[in-house]
């Protein structure tokens, strides 16, 4: 199998790519992972091809599955005007470079996975969200909304699409977590607000699990059969004029958490006490309208995942904390 990725050497790209290689050599089978870079100068790990975008447009090589996950982080700096543009052109770009690979090659990829966030979903509080859920407009669901509707123009060219809205993910290597653990270890962390917001989070180890699933899912056809027998009231097919497979997927664990449970786990798991509170109108003035991922819940439900017969690995937070190894 060969799979491109863009965002390949980021937090979820280099460890499902170390993830689907230590698979396939253990069961003997052929895999060739291609990250895509606009630095031609990066390292290049073992058993891992580069690409700069500027060879995607003249390669003739072919692939299998392209996973496309490149795009700034949404929480790094303040949402100012300058920012958001930043964060819409660090996901449009690498997609349309992708969508034109796709259009002028004449071997089609067999599936385009294509990231997204649960902000998707708009500000909802503790209401549960599937993947068949409507969403309240604000910056988050405009940014996840127009980079999934320019992945879907892959179903233009007869190739499926698989949209994956990813939660919180938790592991001490980055995203939130890593972030949080200097504050925690010096024993000044603490909840956000009143605490009481829900925060829908999963591990990295089941990122990843989820993301192969979906991807054998789709190639073994097992996906077609289930999606179009009816036999679960959570739609997560997306209605194309071209009747090309699309679907959507909540990569989020089944348990999700308030944020004072977040970090009383966290703290345990830390030996470290969590006496204190940033109040809500201090996170205002300190991260302005980004406050909203810190303070304004919501519960979003993996039930594609579910109805589909994925299993969870840590579908706890005590789980999902456990065993892991701080640097």
């Amino acid at each position: 199998m060969n799979i491109l990725i863009s965002g390949g050497s980021g937090f979820l790209g280099s460890a499902f790519s170390d993830e689907m290689l230590k698979r396939y050599r253990t069961q003997n089978k052929d895999l060739h992972i291609t990250w895509l870079t606009r630095d031609s100068s990066q390292v290049r790990p073992d058993n891992i091809s580069m690409m700069t975008y500027d060879e995607l447009a003249r390669t003739e090589q072919s692939f299998d599955v392209i996973l496309n996950l490149a795009g700034a982080g949404i929480a790094d700096s303040r949402w100012s005007d300058e920012r958001k543009k930043q964060l819409l052109a660090s996901r449009v770009k690498p997609t349309e470079s992708l969508l034109s690979f796709i259009e002028r090659h004449p071997i089609k990829p067999k599936l385009l996975v294509s990231g997204s966030a649960i902000g998707w979903y708009g500000t909802q509080g503790d209401k549960s969200l599937t993947e068949s859920s409507t969403f309240q407009t604000d910056f988050s669901h405009r940014l996840c909304e127009e980079w999934e509707q320019l992945a879907l123009k892959a179903t233009d060219y007869g190739v499926p699409v698989a949209i994956m809205r990813t939660g919180v993910v938790i592991h001490p290597d980055g995203g939130m977590l890593g972030k949080l653990l200097t504050p925690f270890k010096m024993g000044v962390g603490g909840q956000l607000g009143d605490g009481k917001q829900v925060m829908s989070w999963v591990s990295r180890d089941d990122w990843v699990g989820a993301a192969i699933f979906i991807i054998e899912q789709h190639l073994s056809g097992k996906n077609n059969s289930q999606q179009h027998s009816g036999s679960n009231t959570n739609d997560n097919t997306l209605k194309m004029p071209n009747d090309t497979l699309a679907a959507v997927y909540n990569l989020t664990a089944p348990n999700s958490v308030t944020n004072h449970t977040f970090t009383k786990d966290v703290g345990a798991w830390l030996h470290r006490p969590t006496f204190f509170t940033l109040p809500t109108p201090l996170l205002k003035l300190m991260f302005g309208e980004m406050s909203t991922l810190l303070i304004d819940g919501q519960k979003v439900v993996p039930q594609a995942l579910l109805d589909a017969g994925y299993e969870f690995k840590q579908p706890t937070l005590e789980q999902a904390l456990k065993g892991q190894v701080v640097k």
